[in-house]
C-alpha cells in the first residue's frame, strides 16, 4: 500500500502519486481501488530513488533513463534467443570447431545475468 511503501523509502505518498502519474510507476489496485507495489514496483521504485536521490538526475531524465533500460533488456532477450536458435540449429561439435578455427582464440564467455540495477 501507498504508506507502507511512503513510510518505507522515506518518501511522501504525493511523490508516489506523481511518479504514477508520470508513468514511472504503475501499481496493480485492488478491487477497493487501493495502490499495490509488486516486489518489481519496488526495485524500478529504488532505480528512480537511486537516480534522482544520488545521481541528482532530474524526472525527465529518469524517464529516458527507464525507458532506455526497458529497451536494452527487450534486445538483451532477443540476443539471448537468437544465440539458443543458432545452438539448436548447428550441431555441438561447431562451436568447438568455430572456437579453435579462429585467427585469435577466446574462451567460451561466461555471462553473469543480473536483475538488480545499481548505478
Amino acid at each position: 500500500m501507498i504508506s507502507a511503501v511512503a513510510e518505507t523509502y522515506k518518501i511522501h505518498p504525493q511523490t508516489l502519486r506523481l511518479y504514477e502519474r508520470l508513468g514511472l510507476l504503475k501499481p496493480s489496485r485492488s478491487n477497493g481501488n487501493t495502490r499495490l507495489y509488486t516486489p518489481e514496483d519496488l526495485d524500478r521504485l529504488e532505480v528512480i530513488l537511486s537516480l534522482t536521490r544520488d545521481l541528482g538526475v532530474n524526472l525527465a531524465g529518469v524517464e529516458v533513463i527507464l525507458n532506455m533500460r526497458e529497451k536494452m533488456e527487450k534486445l538483451q532477450n532477443q540476443v539471448e534467443e537468437i544465440i539458443a536458435f543458432v545452438r539448436e540449429q548447428l550441431p555441438p561439435s561447431a562451436f568447438g570447431a568455430m572456437r579453435n578455427n579462429a585467427l585469435v582464440r577466446v574462451p567460451a564467455a561466461k555471462i553473469i545475468r543480473s536483475n538488480r540495477w545499481s548505478p
